[in-house]
């Protein structure tokens, strides 16, 4: 494992050249999709603003997410090595409105105990040759027999009105985590606190003022679908959570502040002023969707398309 977290510092070196280099050179293999970034003009390709995740991650599979700013088709690029000079090329599902712009891919045939370079972009539908600028990642895929591990976790992610404060460097937790180079992550659930307001600021200890950053979506409860989906936007604002997002594989699980607190179908809103909406089952629908576009996990099909426990196994089956 030492070599592969080498390896990681080496490729995160030279991967901000990369980027800032992806729009005017092709960079590995010729069949890279990157050499149509110079064919379109800016305005007219996709943005991956909240970057990308990683979850779910077996000994030869991985789910690779991504949010879009308009409609486009996902694009991933694979490879074992940081110069991706072998380069495995998938394209991914179209990422529509419906699903908030946001898109997954199962990676599948990666090899075992391996570090794992990508390159994840989004083509645009409107002009096939506009593709975005690629966003970097990397992760081990898991061993075939059994190895020490490290992994770390956390929950309660902007809760009780403390979000994003730049004047602290923002959510530095993340990257306390990054650093510790883990082979995965668990959220252990209340991966947004949609009841919680973000406030401008509030008053801390010994009088202090706490700055968060604010957004329409964060300033109220969330009610709609789409003041559910801003509170993981918002979360992705934050260059340490992406950063986190793109290296370290993640578990996500689910908990009650990604509706309302301690919700339940008999939970009664009625005297709530914060609520306009007071069908907790529906909130809870609303809650549930936002929650599966966002998640990097992965999807068991038509007849189980709401799930969201599953197993992470440490190896193949035997």
């Amino acid at each position: 494992m030492g070599d592969f977290r080498a390896g990681r510092r080496s490729f995160l070196v030279r991967s901000g050249v990369i980027a800032a280099a992806a729009a005017c050179r092709i960079t590995g293999s010729p069949r890279s999709a990157w050499a149509q970034i110079a064919a379109a003009s800016p305005q007219d390709r996709p943005q991956l603003s909240q970057g990308i995740a990683i979850g779910d991650v077996a000994f030869d599979r991985a789910v690779v997410w991504a949010r879009s700013d308009r409609a486009g088709r996902l694009v991933v690029e694979w490879d074992a090595t940081d110069r991706f000079m072998n380069v495995k090329r998938v394209l991914g599902p179209h990422a529509l409105d419906d699903t908030d712009f946001t898109a997954r891919l199962d990676l599948t045939q990666l090899p075992p105990d391996q570090k794992i370079f990508l390159r994840v972009a989004f083509e645009s539908l409107n002009n096939d040759r506009a593709l975005s600028e690629p966003v970097l990642g990397s992760f081990n895929s898991a061993p075939e027999t059994r190895s020490k591990i490290r992994f770390v976790w956390t929950g309660d992610t902007a809760g009780q009105g403390f979000g994003i404060n730049p004047e602290i460097g923002g959510m530095i937790g993340y990257e306390a985590m990054r650093q510790r180079e883990p082979d995965f992550f668990i959220h252990s659930g209340d991966n947004i606190y949609a009841d919680g307001v973000i406030p401008a600021e509030q008053t801390v200890e010994d009088g202090k003022i706490w700055r968060n950053l604010t957004t329409p979506e964060k300033s109220k409860v969330a009610e709609t679908l789409d003041e559910f989906r801003g509170n993981y936007r918002y979360n992705l604002l934050d260059a340490n959570v992406r950063r986190f997002n793109a290296e370290v594989p993640q578990i996500w699980q689910w908990d009650d502040h990604e509706v309302t607190n301690n919700w339940s179908s008999s939970k009664d809103l009625s005297a709530n002023v914060n609520y306009s909406e007071k069908n907790v089952p529906l909130l809870a629908a609303r809650g549930k969707q936002a929650f599966l576009e966002y998640a990097p996990l992965r999807t068991h099909g038509d007849e189980e398309r709401e799930r969201v426990y599953r197993t992470a196994p440490a190896s193949p089956p035997r």
